[in-house]
């Protein structure tokens, strides 16, 4: 999930205020499901959106200041100004400009999309690095745990558990496997299989957040 530098754009400062203004109030995490719905609406990266929303508490700025002063403590005014935002959407990127025109999502948003999207698999991976092939089953409590955190059912986590040990070069599995996991996990290794497992651990566990 890395990150590029995105472009800003001052009307978005209207709809990061509203999610910051919701409760509990402040800065809410990175991966939270709400940040996440806005950074795909926006094409922004959570990260990116995180990094805009502490600057938004930080009232180091008269752009910031006027900000707060203007819709801070007028809820009505901001649900008035992020309504009127939404029904221009497009103002700037028109559905017609783009009619016909197939658009690319970046990786990170694909992540969240599809019916098992990668966030799920990237979830899996990091317990995959916990257990042992020996508790990669449904009655561990780890497993059963994780398949209620991010709503699969125990038996397909399992699978998935199975196709990453077919992944993994260190356990040199020479056997051919059947699954409609096997493309999607092998994508997901390559992203993550061979990176620190301490990176993969701190990735997972601000995607807590999402499933939550």
């Amino acid at each position: 999930m890395a990150t590029k530098k995105e472009t800003w754009h001052d009307e978005n400062w209207l709809l990061l205020m509203q999610l910051y203004l919701k409760k509990p109030k402040g800065v809410k995490p990175m991966y939270s499901r709400q940040m996440v719905d806005l950074a795909l609406e926006l094409h922004i990266h959570p990260q990116a959106l995180y990094e805009q929303m502490l600057k938004l508490r930080q009232l180091d700025t008269p752009r910031m200041e006027r900000l707060w002063q203007q819709y801070g403590n007028n809820p009505k005014r901001l649900a008035k100004g992020v309504k009127l935002l939404r029904e221009m959407k497009g103002f700037r990127n028109a559905d017609a400009f783009y009619n016909g025109v197939e658009t690319i999502a970046e990786e990170w948003e694909q992540d969240f999309q599809g019916e098992l999207p990668p966030v799920k698999l990237i979830m899996i991976l990091d317990q995959y690095f916990r257990l042992t092939p020996a508790t990669m089953v449904e009655q561990t409590p780890e497993v059963r745990a994780l398949s209620k955190l991010i709503d699969l059912p125990t038996d397909t986590v399992v699978e998935i558990l199975e196709v990453f040990q077919i992944c993994d070069p260190y356990l040199k599995r020479d056997v051919l496997m059947v699954s409609e996991f096997l493309k999607p996990c092998q994508q997901v290794w390559q992203r993550f299989g061979n990176e620190n497992p301490e990176k993969l651990a701190a990735l997972a566990a601000q995607l807590k957040y999402y499933f939550e």
